[in-house]
């Protein structure tokens, strides 16, 4: 389009982003054009440091700089309760409301057979691993309310009854189609407060 290979390789890099169309690619682009060079060096330095630092936990998969998460590594925080979430934003999200004190499980994604991603694909197996391990007493599905975050739900539900603990799923205040990453604290407390058994 502008007959320049790297503006076109920078647009083509940045539409691969989520949510991030052509114009929008277009726009950032000649966003990133104008900053001075050490600030572009900065973001990509940022970028970079990030590649090279973060991992997953080796407990619970949320993201970390180490083998286990500043979750995990906190002692103040129960076993006896594990909320289960689909990705590592919901932890970022549920940690707002600041009255959980248990521990989490990061599924990374949900079941979605026409996307080619069942059971075996995300961390279910690991999660019922350390529910035994644990001696977790409740394990909290928020997943979101929609086809796959209930299918995910209800295969979860299948493999954890079994074990004999408590289960329960948010609930009070979060709307059919609702994603966990983009709800407010006070709705997530209250879907927090208002679980039920599953």
């Amino acid at each position: 389009m502008y007959q320049i290979s790297s503006m076109e390789k920078l647009i083509n890099e940045l539409t691969k982003l989520p949510t991030i169309g052509p114009k929008t690619a277009q726009r950032l682009a000649f966003y990133l054009f104008k900053l001075s060079k050490s600030e572009a060096l900065k973001l990509a330095e940022a970028i970079i440091e990030m590649k090279e630092k973060i991992t997953y936990c080796k407990k619970c998969f949320n993201i970390s700089e180490g083998d286990k998460c500043f979750i995990c590594n906190d002692e103040k925080r129960s076993d006896l309760s594990i909320c289960v979430v689909a990705e590592c934003q919901d932890v970022i999200a549920m940690e707002k409301i600041g009255t959980f004190r248990g521990r989490y499980h990061v599924l990374h994604g949900v079941i979605s057979p026409i996307d080619g991603i069942g059971p075996a694909e995300l961390k279910i197996k690991e999660l019922i691993t350390r529910i035994k391990e644990c001696g977790t007493k409740e394990v909290i599905l928020a997943t979101n309310y929609d086809i796959k975050g209930d299918a995910t739900a209800l295969y979860l539900a299948r493999e954890v009854k079994p074990l004999g603990i408590k289960l329960t799923r948010l609930s009070y205040g979060l709307p059919m189609g609702a994603d966990i990453e983009y709800a407010d604290k006070t709705t997530l407390l209250k879907a927090l407060e208002g679980r039920r058994e599953f």
